[in-house]
């Protein structure tokens, strides 16, 4: 990793706090083993499949919140390039525009800058993962019976991080030697919403190409 990257990633200039599991919990466990596996380089493809006899729910839950982390520190890393000016909508390319919709304050698909729009989300997908009702932290405690649909949503969304990234920002990225640490990230992520079934294939056809280039 390059010192200009060293000191960008150690500033951990994420937008948001970072949520960390509690030791001794059988999901802290699994997070140490999810991330001995990566750091020991074993092949991610493998690193990305359910250990036989843990819980799918578990498995997810960890990985959605480390991607959360790990995609906020991506764009953390950027941000500062991307502002209502240079990103006045939040796209990916020419063929593929983002709108944002909560239920709340949003309750219809609308047009917002790319920054806006990622503070949303990160705001947006923080409360869900600190929710207890959602994404629980005691042992024992279950997990909600559309956990698996809020979290297709959750990663869809943090999908179209690395679409807007890619394809508007991956000059800054190139230029602050961070572009395999993304790379990697990426397909870590590409590999595990595939082998666990959790984003729809249409929602991947903006990096279609680079994809089939990058993961083999």
């Amino acid at each position: 990793m390059s010192m200009a990257l060293k000191q960008v990633f150690n500033k951990d200039k994420t937008f948001r706090p970072k949520r960390k599991f509690e030791p001794g919990t059988q999901r802290f466990e699994l997070h140490k083993r999810a991330q001995a596996s990566l750091n020991s380089g074993v092949d991610l493809k493998a690193a990305v499949q359910l250990p036989s006899g843990e819980d799918q729910n578990d498995w997810v839950a960890v990985h959605v919140v480390d991607f959360f982390n790990r995609i906020n520190l991506i764009y953390g890393t950027i941000c500062e390039f991307c502002t209502e000016r240079t990103c006045p909508v939040m796209s990916g390319g020419p063929k593929y525009e983002y709108r944002w919709q909560d239920d709340l304050k949003y309750k219809k698909p609308t047009a917002l800058p790319a920054p806006q729009y990622m503070n949303l989300l990160m705001d947006w997908i923080e409360v869900q993962i600190n929710n207890e009702d959602i994404f629980p932290t005691c042992v024992g405690v279950p997990f909600p019976k559309n956990f698996l649909q809020i979290c297709k949503k959750i990663l869809c969304r943090l999908f179209r991080v690395f679409v807007h990234v890619y394809i508007h920002h991956f000059d800054r990225v190139i230029v602050m030697g961070a572009e395999a640490h993304v790379n990697t990230c990426y397909k870590h992520f590409y590999y595990f919403v595939t082998e666990m079934n959790l984003i729809d294939r249409k929602e991947l056809e903006p990096l279609k190409e680079m994809t089939s280039r990058m993961c083999h």
